[in-house]
């Protein structure tokens, strides 16, 4: 078959036509090449979403044109998801420096620029311009992850893989898993391409477009001549829906507001009055990464949850009354886990986690030899805060003082009954989020596969002016946690700025009581955290206060998040069991949930996801 002419540079290499490189190369070669300049006509137009496909980001020009791009379109998609792979991302400053030399776009660059952090190997989903746009970066390389992808693709951004020359005729085997993302009449737009890699699209299903002008790149579509069985990710809904949270925590609230971004309809609904009623009403939480020595999969999902929990805040609530990203110090009296010690890890690790500093230890009055780590992205919320931001969105509807007693389906909808029977709300899809009570309405179902257990926590809190001089003077600038935590400076339930220590972990519990012997745990807690603290602080235990609250958690300690049993209870799903992470995996969860409804592309490493999903719990098919 006749393809359009590569060119090739002197030494053999592929290159692009003279005069095209930079901005007006991305413009011209990818966002041209896939139709999405033609405005009203693009293929994007009147879409609710699109999903490009970049094979390599480089210094994001060609993710920036579209970007712009998109901007400018009438009707332009509601949603844009860009996914993008980069094995060896710059550093921000230089990455900075490069992108200045276009002006024009200087607000995108900045913005991205801005969330280019953290780069760690692995998967960041940053959110930009006002979370309508979601640029999923991989770090790594395209033939080690392509073949995991289940998202289906509308555009591709193919740049020729580094180092093939003409004469190669090379073989790159990840050309198959392209055609196996792209629906019927997905685009794709590239630079001169190797004849053998060209053979090997068309086999994979491209057509290409043998009228395109070489010297604006390649195109092709997607349309074999065979009949293809769908092998990505099928969305659970054909659009934006009604929706039933039940529960208003962290967790309701989370799933509610990423529904609600896109277009859902939804009503939260909770036995107490008020939101963030239950472990939600905490006085204030800590957002902070976990770390291993082998980056374990919770240290990676703490990381990605962070991020989008990070960029949730900033959006959400103005940093210094509500939140603020003060960042943590963790102390390990006991001396478990360190840093991991790849090589990534000490060119970004150091936005996540570092040892910390001589001067972060004399600041917390630790030994100088004291194993701690300082957490530069860590932050203190206050998690009831949090939650009334994310239901305070036009597409949610909240009514409390609604006791769920038990759920019926019925001709397709999903039934919300009190104890009498009566219907208190109904709809197709409703999301549990209420923490223990989750497991009581799916036994009431005939479903109790889901090992959900009950772990009570205490805090012991009081006004910051109780504290005796002498303990004041020894507060540490920053929170700090490890076998417990401690943050002041914070307003407390009575208005008042106030210090936090704590929190037990009572297995087994399912009433949030207060225990006064539980001051004294929290006060033994302090003491592994900072002893010269603690000693000082002795005095104002005996007059502090005390809240408790029930979580809960399952026994890999990882949330549960989507349908429990797809077959049988077809609409209704979970988020539950995020024990005392609440505040770091919330919005991770709300996310994962709607791109599995929605087939959009994951927030995070594919693998993770199926770690995060209710169906593991599933019992082995008959």
């Amino acid at each position: 078959m006749a393809h359009p002419v590569a060119q090739a540079t002197g030494n053999g290499k592929l290159a692009c036509p003279p005069g095209h490189d930079g901005l007006d190369r991305a413009r011209q070669v990818y966002t041209a090449g896939c139709g999405l300049l033609d405005g009203a006509q693009a293929p994007w137009a009147g879409r609710p979403a699109w999903h490009i496909l970049d094979t390599q980001f480089g210094l994001g020009l060609k993710f920036l044109s579209t970007w712009q791009a998109w901007r400018e379109t009438p009707q332009a998609p509601a949603r844009l998801f860009y996914t993008a792979f980069e094995p060896h991302p710059m550093a921000a400053a230089d990455l900075r420096q490069r992108l200045a030399a276009w002006p024009e776009i200087a607000p995108l660059s900045d913005e991205l620029t801005h969330h280019w952090w953290g780069l760690l190997p692995g998967v960041h989903r940053l959110l930009l311009d006002a979370g309508r746009v979601h640029l999923t970066l991989h770090v790594g390389h395209p033939q080690d992850v392509l073949p995991s992808l289940d998202s289906a693709v509308d555009s591709i951004f193919l740049e020729v893989p580094t180092g093939i020359t003409p004469a190669e005729g090379a073989h790159v085997p990840w050309m198959k898993a392209l055609g196996r993302l792209c629906r019927h009449g997905t685009r794709l737009a590239a630079c001169p391409l190797p004849e053998a890699v060209r053979d090997q699209l068309t086999t994979a299903g491209f057509v290409w477009d043998t009228a395109s002008n070489p010297g604006h790149g390649l195109r092709a579509h997607h349309a074999p001549r065979w009949t293809v069985r769908p092998v990505t990710r099928q969305p659970l809904v054909d659009q934006a829906r009604r929706a039933i949270v039940v529960g208003a925590g962290l967790a309701g609230s989370a799933v509610a507001h990423s529904l609600a971004q896109r277009g859902w309809q939804v009503e939260v609904v909770d036995q107490a009055d008020t939101p963030a009623q239950g472990a939600s009403a905490l006085p204030v939480g800590l957002v902070a990464p976990h770390v291993s020595p082998d980056d374990a999969a919770l240290s990676r999902l703490s990381r990605s949850g962070v991020r989008l929990t990070l960029q949730r805040l900033t959006a959400l609530l103005p940093p210094g009354l509500d939140w603020a990203p003060s960042g943590v110090l963790e102390h390990r009296a006991d001396g478990k886990r360190s840093l991991p010690a790849a090589d990534a890890w000490r060119q970004w690790g150091h936005d996540w986690s570092t040892q910390a500093s001589q001067a972060q230890r004399e600041a917390a009055r630790l030994p100088l030899d004291a194993n701690a780590l300082w957490h530069g992205c860590g932050a203190w919320v206050r998690p009831a805060r949090l939650v009334q931001a994310q239901l305070d969105h036009p597409n949610i509807q909240w009514r409390g003082g609604l006791n769920v007693a038990r759920l019926a389906r019925q001709a397709g909808t999903w039934q919300l009954l009190d104890a009498a029977d009566r219907v208190l709300v109904e709809a197709e899809t409703v999301i549990l989020a209420s923490a223990w009570p989750t497991r009581a309405l799916l036994q009431g179902l005939g479903h109790d596969t889901l090992p959900l257990h009950p772990l009570r926590g205490q805090i012991t809190w009081a006004p910051l002016d109780t504290l005796p001089p002498e303990a004041a003077a020894l507060l540490p600038p920053f929170p700090m946690n490890g076998q417990g935590a401690l943050v002041h400076h914070v307003e407390g339930p009575d208005g008042r700025p106030g210090w936090f220590v704590g929190s037990t972990f009572d297995r087994g519990v399912t009433e949030g009581l207060v225990r006064p012997e539980d001051r004294e745990t929290n006060r033994q807690k302090l003491t592994g955290l900072q002893p010269q603290l603690a000693q000082a602080m002795a005095p104002a235990f005996t007059q502090a206060q005390d809240w408790a609250g029930v979580r809960c958690t399952l026994p890999d300690r990882v949330p549960a998040v989507g349908p429990v049993a797809p077959e049988h209870l077809p609409g209704l799903h979970v988020c539950t069991g995020l024990g005392a992470r609440g505040l770091t995996l919330s919005v991770l969860c709300g996310e994962v949930l709607a791109a599995l409804l929605h087939g959009e592309p994951w927030p995070t490493e594919g693998r993770l996801v199926h770690k995060l999903l209710a169906e593991r719990f599933a019992p082995p098919s008959a």
